[in-house]
């Protein structure tokens, strides 16, 4: 896959990212070397390779899944500029 200007000059008007003209050239090129590179990525045969979710297997401690503080929400809401029903208040903010 290549990217042109065009094409370039979009991707960063989607993500809000102002790039002068006279850069779309020179980004052009990086973006598709590093296309380039996602693309060799792909010929790595990983057909016997298990899934790996941490460089080093570790098991964590897990402690006891208890409630050991709480019952008190009227002290929780207590500096509250507003609340209701023992709830935070907000304002509405989208119409």
């Amino acid at each position: 896959m290549s990217l042109d200007k065009a094409t370039v000059a979009k991707i960063a008007h989607l993500a809000r990212i102002k790039v002068p003209d006279s850069d779309l050239e020179q980004l052009a090129g990086e973006l598709n070397t590093i296309m380039h590179w996602v693309e060799m990525l792909g010929e790595v045969d990983t057909q016997n390779v298990e899934p790996m979710t941490s460089v080093v297997a570790a098991n964590l401690r897990r402690r006891p899944d208890a409630v050991t503080d709480g019952g008190y929400p009227e002290k929780v809401v207590a500096n509250a500029t507003d609340a209701t029903e023992n709830f935070f208040s907000v304002p509405k903010v989208v119409e």
